[in-house]
């Protein structure tokens, strides 16, 4: 069965910045052996302090530098924010290696790096004065086997108006040590129920939006519904999660749609569904 989570809808300049390679990293990571390499990039480095996220450790992960040798205000800079899992090398291998791909898929332009060390050393080669890149990793939520992680990176390049940003969901099944993939989670034959009961939750939303109720035929050419592969399973619902410019203005940021679960009653396999 696959492994890999689904493309995010998106637009192209977005969504070749991270989903093709999330996909891919997951793909590859399915092929790999259970037991990760011994140095596992930035969180084999740090010594953070380790919390319980209901009950999960998590080891949290800080580094920030500026390009090496660099000085002043203009100096490229790398800032992580992440985490690693003490119990589940194989789940903090993964995040450091979705992060790292995250920043870019075509590899006609992005560097030869699979971890957050190989890219760094990448970008301390190529970063022009002010870029940077953001770096974030956070439990979203633990429920049941599901550890649900959201992944987050910013990159802000000279010249440009704003930062691109860009969150890929990862959901974690602690029995099989993989990650759940949205067709995985859903009965076989039922993914037109999902369809139906996220694009009700998006009409709910539209119909809240300022810059939708102002011109909603403009609006509707301009930022056209599409469905989202991108989700996470929290105790309050499945969390949908849109690009940047996919369903709404850059100024939405990435919007994030909740479908209850009761919505989601013989559509999701029973194991996925919150115990009553």
């Amino acid at each position: 069965m696959p492994t890999s989570l689904l493309p995010v809808s998106s637009r192209p300049a977005l969504r070749a910045l991270h989903v093709a390679g999330a996909t891919l990293c997951l793909a590859l990571l399915a092929a790999c052996g259970s037991s990760p390499p011994a140095n596992i990039s930035l969180p084999s480095q740090q010594s953070g302090a380790t919390t319980k996220q209901g009950d999960v450790d998590v080891k949290s992960i800080s580094w920030k530098r500026s390009k090496p040798g660099c000085k002043g205000d203009d100096c490229p800079r790398i800032e992580v924010d992440s985490v690693a899992f003490p119990a589940i090398p194989r789940l903090t291998q993964l995040v450091d290696h979705v992060l790292a791909y995250m920043t870019g898929t075509d590899q006609r332009l992005r560097g030869p790096y699979e971890t957050l060390d190989e890219y760094a050393t990448w970008f301390w080669k190529t970063a022009q004065p002010r870029d940077a890149t953001y770096f974030k990793a956070s439990v979203k939520d633990t429920v049941g086997d599901i550890i649900a992680i959201e992944l987050h990176t910013q990159q802000y390049f000279a010249g440009a108006a704003h930062g691109i940003p860009a969150t890929q969901y990862l959901n974690w099944q602690r029995t099989s040590g993989r990650v759940l993939a949205l067709d995985e989670a859903i009965i076989p034959g039922r993914r037109d129920q999902y369809a139906a009961a996220l694009r009700k939750v998006y009409d709910k939303w539209l119909a809240g939006n300022d810059d939708a109720k102002r011109d909603p035929a403009t609006y509707a050419r301009t930022f056209p519904y599409t469905e989202s592969d991108n989700f996470a399973l929290t105790r309050d619902g499945m969390v949908v999660k849109y690009d940047a410019y996919s369903i709404a203005p850059y100024s939405h940021g990435e919007p994030e749609l909740t479908i209850p679960y009761s919505a989601l009653v013989g559509v999701l396999k029973p194991e996925f569904l919150p115990a009553k």
